[in-house]
């Protein structure tokens, strides 16, 4: 006899008719509960996919009216062609970019304002309001500020400076779209990263310091370990959304100059809804959605490697 059932004075017995009915009825609340997401889930995701799939096997353009099976000839001719593979080459250096960038200054700051320094909270919500603002209103205040006689190049040339003409150079374009998604994202994972911060036992801290570890090796052998699951997290977020960069893209360049910006989710809307060529934008579309998984998978089996679970 367990202490449990000495405290209720009696030993457990097989279930009435009464405890499997309340059984039922908390699997159906249960049920009820997850259903709205589960439905969710299966009409605004896997159902739009399967369509996708769908018409990615057919030459179809509304405006034309034509719906026809061609089967694998959509995909055939994705890989023969060289705009898709610029657009993803396009598409991967601005993930990489904008990770290295994001991701390091998120964690700057989470450390700096792990320090409980005076005005943190402000500094803080400075650094988060981007992310609750529109992203169409967010780039639209920062078309202005990067156009060619706009803020930036305005205060530059009070000093002297003459700056380039950010948005039309097709040095500097991608690098400006990357920069202006660093300020809108990095708030979230510099929360993300302040949380684990503040989870890390000062104990292990403060045992490594005693032991002589200077600030910089504590960071590197004792903080980052006990972080990696919110830097795996937030890799694989910041990845998956910068492989799906379309608002700044589609107001602030239009892809160009040339095709200096012109990421792959841009080349498949102007293949929809510009060439009406909805067919192959599906196949492009499938193939995205595979390199995303390709590309999460790859970052979920390397957490063996570098991300500690426990402490």
């Amino acid at each position: 006899m367990g202490a449990t059932d000495r405290k209720v004075g009696r030993t457990p017995g097989p279930r009435t008719g009464s405890s499997k009915r309340l059984a039922r009825i908390d699997a159906a609340v249960g049920l009820s509960f997850a259903a709205p997401a589960v439905i969710g889930v299966l009409v605004l995701g896997l159902v739009p996919f399967g369509y996708v799939i769908w018409y990615s096997l057919h030459d179809w353009s509304p405006l034309i009216g034509e719906f026809n099976w061609i089967g694998l000839d959509n995909f055939t001719r994705l890989i023969a062609d060289d705009t898709v593979w610029s657009s993803f080459l396009t598409t991967f250096k601005y993930a990489a970019l904008l990770m290295v960038l994001n991701i390091t200054l998120a964690m700057g700051l989470a450390v700096l304002l792990n320090q409980k320094l005076r005005g943190t909270t402000t500094f803080r919500a400075f650094f988060f309001s981007p992310v609750i603002v529109s992203a169409v209103a967010w780039v639209l205040v920062w078309n202005y500020l990067v156009a060619a006689n706009g803020g930036i190049n305005g205060a530059l040339a009070t000093i002297g400076i003459q700056g380039p003409n950010w948005l039309r150079d097709p040095t500097w374009a991608l690098v400006t779209v990357v920069v202006i998604q660093v300020f809108k994202g990095v708030g979230m994972n510099m929360i993300l990263f302040l949380a684990a911060l503040q989870n890390v036992p000062a104990e292990l801290r403060e045992a490594a310091r005693i032991d002589g570890a200077s600030p910089a090796r504590i960071f590197r052998s004792v903080t980052l370990p006990l972080i990696s699951p919110t830097i795996l997290l937030v890799v694989m977020i910041t990845t998956i959304g910068a492989m799906d960069v379309f608002v700044p893209i589609q107001i602030l360049t239009q892809g160009g100059p040339g095709r200096s910006t012109t990421v792959i989710s841009y080349l498949l809307y102007r293949t929809a809804f510009e060439q009406q060529d909805f067919g192959y934008a599906s196949a492009i579309g499938v193939v995205l959605f595979v390199v995303v998984l390709v590309l999460a998978a790859l970052q979920w089996s390397s957490r063996k490697r570098w991300v500690h679970d426990e402490v």
